[in-house]
């Protein structure tokens, strides 16, 4: 008797890290995958910075569906949603009114943008990119515009401005935040970030709240806090993701911050699993490249019969600002620890120790970031 499809929902870089790898261990066990979009491969991290690359959205596209299809020996479901678990059966409810079996379920479910609620008539105007269609209707709405707004001084508001201007438009940034990238940095990290933005032409209105938007001509209207306004052809909500929880949730399984799993990445529905930006990995939520990939290896061996708890080594994230060269490894702000902070015209060296030298993180920018690799190799790993 056959048994039923490992079946993964999400086609992003989760859902098929996990395809690759399992497939690189098991030639023969069936999956299907489900993908509310059209369920072809591309890098969603390379969207920030996809003007300066000279990508469009359509050559952003490295694989289709078919031939994702083909090359991997699965089926892929597209444009097709999941709208219930019954975790007793091990069945998915469809949006068509379809029923599928599982034997093994993988919630790759991705992360939505956070709104902020904002007031005017504007407000619904904001755009957001979370994927290539995303990105479509950004380039389009670019067309004969010049002014920018983005919400938003974290690493993707800060990545987006850096290549705006690099591309010729005048971007304003707006945050709550005292400087750039206020979570990752220590406050001369920040100042030398937005020095280096600012000497290319970004804008930043920091320390203040963006009050609402309004409709004025062709143009939207920004009105902060201090009573200050922006004009801008469009505004561009860049203020972080939330995990997508409400399939898991509705279904019995434990959410937090994210979709709750262990180091097997396994819910307490024990053949249900969740990896990616919807996941609560140990209480951590690691929504980049490198926690993906190790969680795609470890995962895939565990649905191959083979046990095998995801490990997170030391893995710094790469911010993309050609202005501003930057490396950053968060520090686990839980461990007490002080910043040490380095600085002069050529870059911030600024490391995160314990009280006795230890090193727990670093945030290195300009010349500094040379020295990535050798601070790395210092570094704890995330999760042993």
């Amino acid at each position: 008797m056959s048994r039923d499809p490992v079946v993964i929902v999400g086609s992003g870089l989760a859902g098929y890290a996990v395809v690759r790898e399992l497939r690189k261990l098991d030639d023969e066990i069936a999956i299907t995958l489900i993908s509310a979009d059209f369920a072809g491969f591309y890098s969603k991290p390379m969207l920030s910075n996809a003007l300066s690359t000279g990508k469009t959205p359509a050559t952003f596209l490295s694989m289709d569906a078919v031939k994702m299809a083909e090359q991997h020996k699965i089926t892929i479901l597209p444009h097709t949603r999941v709208v219930a678990i019954e975790s007793a059966s091990n069945e998915l409810q469809l949006e068509n009114g379809e029923e599928l079996h599982y034997d093994q379920l993988v919630l790759a479910l991705g992360a939505d943008p956070i709104r902020l609620p904002l007031e005017g008539d504007g407000a619904s105007d904001i755009l957001s990119i979370n994927d290539v269609e995303d990105y479509r209707c950004f380039r389009e709405a670019l067309e004969g515009k010049k002014q920018i707004s983005i919400l938003g001084a974290g690493l993707i508001g800060c990545e987006f401005a850096n290549d705006l201007v690099a591309a010729g438009y005048e971007v304003h940034v707006i945050d709550i935040s005292a400087e750039p990238l206020g979570r990752l940095l220590p406050p001369a990290g920040g100042i030398y970030m937005r020095e280096r933005l600012e000497a290319i032409g970004v804008n930043f209105h920091l320390d203040v709240v963006t009050e609402c938007v309004e409709r004025g001509g062709n143009q939207l209207k920004l009105v902060l806090a201090n009573g200050e306004t922006i004009k801008s052809d469009i505004v561009l909500s860049a203020v972080g993701l939330a995990p997508r929880t409400k399939l898991a949730a509705a279904a019995g399984i434990q959410i937090n911050r994210g979709i709750v799993v262990n180091q097997l990445l396994q819910t307490q529905c024990v053949n249900i699993y969740a990896l990616g930006d919807c996941a609560e990995v140990e209480g951590k939520v690691l929504p980049f490249v490198m926690p993906i990939s190790h969680a795609g290896r470890a995962l895939a061996a565990t649905l191959a019969g083979n046990s095998t708890p995801v490990h997170y080594p030391a893995m710094p994230v790469v911010v993309k600002t050609p202005a501003c060269p930057a490396v950053v490894s968060p520090p686990d702000f839980a461990k007490k620890g002080d910043w040490q902070v380095e600085v002069d015209q050529d870059g911030v060296k600024a490391l995160f120790q314990d009280a006795e030298g230890g090193l727990l993180g670093f945030a290195l920018l300009g010349a500094a970031a040379k020295e990535k690799a050798a601070l790395t190799s210092q570094l704890p790993p995330i999760l042993d």
